[in-house]
């Protein structure tokens, strides 16, 4: 099964934006994807940069949104997870990975439950975490695990997914560097960021993918410099080999083949599911074992 990552910059506008999404959906499904796969909160700037009201507002179109990926996802037949904000109601807000099947339905969503507050990622302030759990979404190619961004430093949230049954980890995301940062300073950050989500491949016997936006997006209030998404998009498969890996700096729709039954010959080499001392694993669910 063909597998596509859609990487791209945020366009200024929210129309441009979502012409360019269009335009690259309908390519990589006439290149065949099955599958395509879009980042985190694509159809905006990545506001997170600072906090600020009026960017709530942006959540008003959800349904509007819904409805639109929907349509694209039908006309170009193909299953497609996009990653929206959401407004559940007055002063309560999800970001939110909604799946479309390919005759326009929703298979399901997924609300992030991992929300991070640092400098230039202030999520807190605009979402509230995920309740819907680590579900794995059936879809008519397969149960998928999407979770969001900072999900992917989570394990626990990897390997529950897993242990539901999901066949593929799909991360949509908004990661990149500070200019201001010493260039080993941004390597690091990189390498940490690709490492452990290939772990996360090799730890569950199941492919991870992950889709990040590219480009300098600057922070509206000033307050920082802003933040130079680093791409890199990619896909391991379930031993954690590299079936894509896309550019730092280019918007480019990155393809890989989807082979279902590696997962069982890897799970049959190295039985890591099997293994687990299901008995002994209380601490994890402290805060910190002390």
């Amino acid at each position: 099964m063909k597998v596509a990552l859609i990487q791209q910059s945020y366009k200024g506008d929210k129309p441009n934006t979502l012409k360019l999404t269009a335009k690259m959906i309908k390519e990589a499904a006439q290149n065949g994807a099955k599958l395509v796969l879009l980042q985190e909160l694509h159809t905006s700037e990545y506001f997170c940069q600072s906090e600020n009201v009026d960017f709530f507002d942006y959540a008003l179109d959800f349904d509007k949104d819904c409805e639109y990926f929907s349509e694209i996802a039908k006309n170009n037949n193909i299953v497609l997870v996009s990653s929206l904000f959401e407004r559940r109601t007055s002063g309560l807000y999800h970001n939110t990975s909604v799946v479309f099947e390919n005759d326009g339905t929703i298979a399901g969503k997924y609300r992030k439950m991992h929300i991070p507050d640092d400098p230039g990622f202030y999520e807190k302030f605009y979402f509230t975490p995920g309740d819907l759990g680590f579900e794995p979404i059936n879809t008519s190619l397969g149960k998928l695990g999407v979770l969001i961004c900072w999900d992917q430093w989570y394990p626990e949230a990897a390997r529950i997914m897993a242990l539901k049954g999901a066949e593929i980890l799909i991360y949509p995301t908004a990661i990149g560097w500070f200019d201001e940062d010493s260039k080993e300073e941004k390597d690091r950050q990189r390498e940490a960021w690709i490492s452990v989500q290939r772990g996360h491949a090799i730890a569950n016997g199941i492919p991870v993918v992950a889709i990040n936006r590219v480009g300098f997006e600057q922070d509206k209030s000033k307050v920082l410099n802003g933040i130079r998404f680093w791409g890199s998009s990619f896909a391991f498969d379930a031993q954690g080999e590299i079936l894509a890996l896309g550019s730092i700096d280019k918007e480019e729709i990155l393809y890989f083949t989807w082979d279902k039954n590696r997962s069982e010959e890897v799970r049959r080499i190295w039985p890591f599911l099997r293994d687990r001392r299901i008995d002994a694993y209380s601490s994890i669910l402290k805060r910190f074992d002390d």
